[in-house]
């Protein structure tokens, strides 16, 4: 057997080529082809990185917190961290390729979340959907930019939204803040994007934007004012309210127009800059060119005078307050405030062919300090106390001329009513203070003593001579006083008559009551006089208290 198998043909062995691909490697080849293509995606569609600088962080993840314009993602948050010097945050900002556009000079960024401003609520959509910063985008003619500074607060509108963008200025803030309101007759048409303080310090400046179709209203002659909290104002019509909107009176407001009697002009460009006035009189009040500056020395106090205030003549405004500083007046050792105002020379002088300047003002100034013009200061408001300046004509002005202050004339003045008012009242006091009232008392106390005193000796002898003339009385009785002579008879009549004049009935005794009755109601008069004064001052002015709470009198008529 063994033989057998030893003897069998032999077979030559196959020889095969190895294979070289295999259908396993195509899987590890696909990824690694799409992951090439991603990567390359990635890097070719990766957009560039905004730094955008924040106070805080709230609110704000990195890889989940989105950035959109229009309510349209344009970017993703990729980092946060904080700056250098510990007082800010910086976000780093992945913008999608196709938005890189919008990364120029003037584009701006906030976080939009839940915010309580006034009497409005914003942001409430990111209760649910958390927060995200909202890009606005720059002019579209401005520079690429990758850095930029964050808004804490975010504006009142976007800088593409069409429209009117004006600037404000006042002399102080007041209730007006981002988004409040600008209206137009009562009709809202615009918003406050922001405040800023000047470098100096004295001013402030709102950004102002009024709508598209609206702008066509600003105009080179508007006015605006003021239109915040409840203005109460008192005049001879009696008290005028005046009350804006809830969200005017909460977070402030603005209102604009053309004075009455002045045409609109020509359209405001946009940044022109206006004046922002306190009130709506102040702002219809301001037609005017203020070419003459005069400075008026006060004696009495100014509180309640402030910057801008009026300045009329006979009822009519012709100028304003520029400055109220003692600076003005270099004179060492005079207590009079001086007040620089600024008034026009063509609302004054009388109308002529030649436009009034200032030469002419000063003329016509002095012409009339000779006549008797004099400037006072008046309440132009009882409730706030306000003042303004009043140029007016006094026909028992003592005689004055204009003086001259530095670079300004000097216009005479007199005390108001209230001071006038004032230094009567401190003569009064004064003259009162300066009697001797206990003194007096005193004398008419010892007067009326001396009287009663007098009166008790009168009474004893009236009734020693009472008892005399019941004597007489009974001799002349006597039959036998009937054989006196008759001379003798005469005389006792007589001493009965004298008698009688001063008994109880007597004209002598009736005269010296009467005078201690008189003695004592002038000592009541003069005591009650005398305690209500020290009691009550304002009594002399006023008259006795009549609160309407009157002191019950006990029985007897004491209090």
């Amino acid at each position: 057997m063994s033989d057998q198998l030893n003897t069998a043909p032999s077979v030559p062995p196959e020889i095969r080529r190895a294979q070289r691909w295999n259908i396993v490697w195509v899987v590890p080849l696909v990824a690694l082809l799409l992951g090439g293509w991603m990567l390359f995606r990635h890097f070719t569609s990766a957009g560039p990185i905004a730094h955008v600088s924040f106070e805080t962080a709230e609110q704000i993840s990195a890889s989940k917190t989105e950035v959109r314009c229009r309510s349209v993602k344009v970017g993703m948050v990729r980092s946060v961290a904080l700056s250098d010097d510990l007082k800010s945050v910086m976000v780093n900002i992945e913008i999608d390729s196709n938005a890189q556009h919008l990364l120029r000079k003037g584009t701006r960024f906030w976080v939009v979340k839940v915010r309580f401003s006034g009497a409005s609520v914003t942001g409430i959509s990111t209760v649910l959907e958390g927060a995200y910063i909202e890009l606005d985008p720059g002019p579209d003619n401005a520079e690429p930019e990758s850095n930029f500074v964050g808004l804490e607060t975010p504006p009142a509108t976007n800088l593409s939204v069409p429209g009117r963008r004006v600037i404000l200025t006042a002399d102080e803030a007041g209730l007006l803040t981002s988004g409040s309101p600008i209206y137009f007759r009562g009709f809202e048409v615009g918003r406050i994007e922001g405040r800023t303080l000047s470098a100096d310090g004295m001013r402030v400046s709102y950004n102002a934007f009024i709508q598209q179709e609206y702008s066509p209203l600003v105009t080179e002659n508007t006015r605006f004012w003021n239109t915040s909290g409840i203005d109460i104002s008192a005049g001879a019509d009696g008290f005028k309210v005046k009350t804006p909107s809830l969200q005017a009176m909460v977070s402030g407001g603005v209102s604009f127009g053309v004075p009455d009697g002045e045409g609109p002009g020509k359209p405001a460009a946009d940044n022109t800059s206006f004046v922002l006035h306190r009130d709506e009189d102040d702002a219809n009040n301001t037609n005017f060119n203020p070419t003459l500056k005069l400075v008026l020395l006060f004696d009495q106090t100014v509180r309640g005078l402030s910057k801008r205030a009026g300045v009329e003549f006979r009822g009519i405004t012709i100028g304003r307050v520029r400055e109220i500083s003692f600076d003005l007046n270099k004179s060492p050792g005079d207590p009079r405030i001086p007040v620089l105002i600024e008034i026009d020379p063509c609302l004054m002088c009388p109308s002529t062919d030649q436009k009034p300047d200032a030469a002419m003002g000063e003329e016509f100034v002095k012409a009339a300090v000779a006549k008797g013009m004099r400037a006072a200061l008046k309440t132009s408001n009882l409730i706030t106390g306000a003042l303004y300046v009043d140029l007016d004509y006094y026909a028992d002005a003592d005689p004055a001329q204009i003086g001259k202050l530095g670079d300004h004339i000097t216009v005479p003045t007199v005390s108001s009513g209230f001071a006038q008012l004032e230094a009567k009242i401190t003569a009064f006091i004064d003259k009162y203070q300066a009697v001797d009232v206990d003194g007096t008392l005193n004398q008419i106390k010892a007067a009326a003593k001396e009287a009663e005193t007098l009166l008790a000796e009168s009474r004893t002898a009236i009734d020693d001579i009472k008892a005399t003339v019941a004597a007489a009385r009974k001799t002349m009785e006597d039959p036998e006083f009937k054989n006196l002579p008759a001379d003798l008879r005469k005389a006792v009549a007589s001493l009965d008559k004298a008698v009688e004049s001063v008994g109880p009935d007597g004209a002598v005794q009736g005269d010296l009551l009467r005078t201690l009755d008189e003695l004592r109601a002038s000592l009541r008069a003069i005591k009650g006089v005398s305690d209500t004064v020290n009691e009550h001052p304002n009594s002399l002015l006023f008259g006795r208290d009549s609160t309407g709470n009157p002191i019950p009198k006990a029985p007897g008529g004491k209090r």
